[in-house]
């Protein structure tokens, strides 16, 4: 019995008394692995590079969490923006959802960092220090010598510099590139908080990309759970043309077929889709929760297939209807009811960010005796203050103008402010004191409603846009 074929109630990578087995997953050719290969290489490069890239003089992506200022891709978010960020995780989540509906686990075989990452980068550092998969398989079992040691410590070294490397880039995303170039020449005492954040985040991704490996995607990773509600019988899966390839060419089975029994299927039972496989199932046995969908078996076989001389495909992307005969739909009530909602995600984004003014304004009284008065005798007005928070979405500085309403001057309101007009930079965000004087005789009951205009001028152009906040003036009762 070969040592790849597993009771179907084990895991592959346990042995019988549930002990971790350890996977070396040969290296294997065809369309798919090529295809693998540049979506990989791009997306590392993506990862990597997508820091550095600036868009009018800003970081392209830049989530300062500390600072509550986000940049995405040349738009400008403040902390008061943070609502917009419940449509982005719904275009993110129901996209997912849309995505695999129609095409089953797309992202764990193509896009999901721990796939990228550790078939993209730490497998190939393993493969060229150590060989292929079965020279892998003798070192590991191999004792301790000279030359073993020597692998595994410059294997491990270079583990780590490729960790450190994906964790210090990742933290340029949070605190910008320029500041990270600071604390890499620093002391690690003047940046306490991102030194422990990069010494644990190292080590996770150390203990996840070199030891852990498919285990995360087995035990750890919930996606591979509820894939099922998101799936159905059209939702495209890497699948065993079992019709076509059964009764496999197993001896019991090719003694059948010399006993006058059912002609061998095209499968020659040659276990090469198990070998290849990173988290080591038999795809033979349909639907699993530990397939990724990362193509290796279909490579595999096509290139079995093609040295027998027989058709390939025994194992491809299809669906279940299509192993059935059955025509598969694209559109079905799953994937309008996905479609919708990641539509309507899109839509509410792009309203949320159209109708965004360029100056954000917030009016709120101070925390203070909510009146007080100014002067003396006669000529004494009632004085209020009022804090204006501004926050200058643009990237270009801008003049800030205040003043009330028309009927407001009439009736003797005047605004005070420190500056006329008060100069808010690009991406600033600050808060300006406001007094209102008035005289009493315009309140009714003790206060009046007023409107207070804002006008934002760029510094340069001139282009104007106004804004109004109506408050309200309080005063003594009568």
């Amino acid at each position: 019995m070969s040592q790849f074929e597993l009771h179907e109630s084990r895991l592959a990578t346990t042995d019988e008394t549930g002990r971790r087995v350890f996977l070396y997953p040969a290296d294997v050719r065809g369309r798919y692995r090529r295809r693998r290969n540049i979506v990989q290489f791009f997306l590392i490069i993506f990862f990597l590079v997508l820091p550095w890239v600036r868009i009018n003089g800003r970081q392209a992506v830049l989530l300062d969490i500390a600072h509550r200022e986000f940049e995405i891709f040349g738009l400008s978010l403040r902390a008061h923006n943070a609502p917009l960020l419940v449509f982005v995780f719904a275009i993110a989540g129901f996209g997912l959802f849309f995505a695999t509906a129609i095409w089953g686990r797309i992202w764990c075989g193509w896009a999901c960092p721990q796939t990228v990452f550790i078939d993209g980068v730490f497998r190939r550092i393993e493969r060229w220090i150590e060989g292929p998969a079965l020279e892998r398989r003798r070192l590991a079992d191999a004792p301790w010598t000279f030359k073993k040691i020597k692998k595994r410590v410059l294997k491990w070294a270079l583990y780590l510099v490729a960790a450190l490397i994906i964790t210090h880039s990742f933290l340029a995303y949070f605190v910008g590139t320029e500041r990270l170039a600071g604390m890499v020449t620093s002391s690690p005492f003047e940046n306490w908080g991102s030194f422990l954040f990069i010494v644990i985040a190292t080590a996770i991704i150390y203990f996840d990309f070199t030891w852990f490996r498919e285990q995360f995607c087995i035990i750890a990773c919930p996606y591979g759970r509820f894939q099922s509600v998101l799936m159905d019988s059209h939702s495209m899966i890497v699948a065993y043309d079992a019709k076509r390839g059964e009764p496999r060419a197993t001896p019991a089975a090719k003694a059948k077929a010399k006993a006058g029994g059912p002609s061998l299927g095209d499968c020659v039972n040659c276990y090469r889709c198990v070998q290849v496989c990173p988290t080591g199932i038999d795809i033979r046995r349909g639907v699993q929760l530990e397939c990724i969908a990362c193509t290796s078996c279909i490579d595999a076989c096509d290139e079995v297939m093609t040295k027998l001389k027989k058709p390939t495909g025994l194992i491809r992307y299809e669906s279940l209807r299509g192993l059935e005969g059955k025509p598969r739909h694209n559109v079905r009530p799953r994937t309008i009811l996905y479609f919708t909602l990641l539509s309507l995600a899109i839509t509410g984004l792009s309203l949320s960010l159209a109708k965004k003014p360029i100056v954000e304004v917030a009016v709120v009284r101070a925390l203070e005796a909510p009146y007080r008065y100014a002067g003396a005798g006669a000529e004494a007005k009632i004085l209020n203050h009022f804090k204006i928070r501004l926050s200058n979405q643009s990237r270009a500085d801008r003049n800030i103008h205040f003043e009330v309403d028309e009927e407001a001057r009439r009736a003797g309101v005047e605004l005070v402010t420190a500056l006329r007009p008060y100069p808010l930079k690009a991406g600033m965000m600050t808060q300006v004191d406001v007094f209102i004087h008035f005289p009493r005789e315009i309140l009714q009951e003790g206060e009046r409603k007023i409107r207070i205009g804002i006008t934002d001028e760029d510094t340069k152009t001139g282009e104007k846009n106004h804004n109004e906040k109506e408050i309200t003036l309080v005063g003594p009762f009568n």
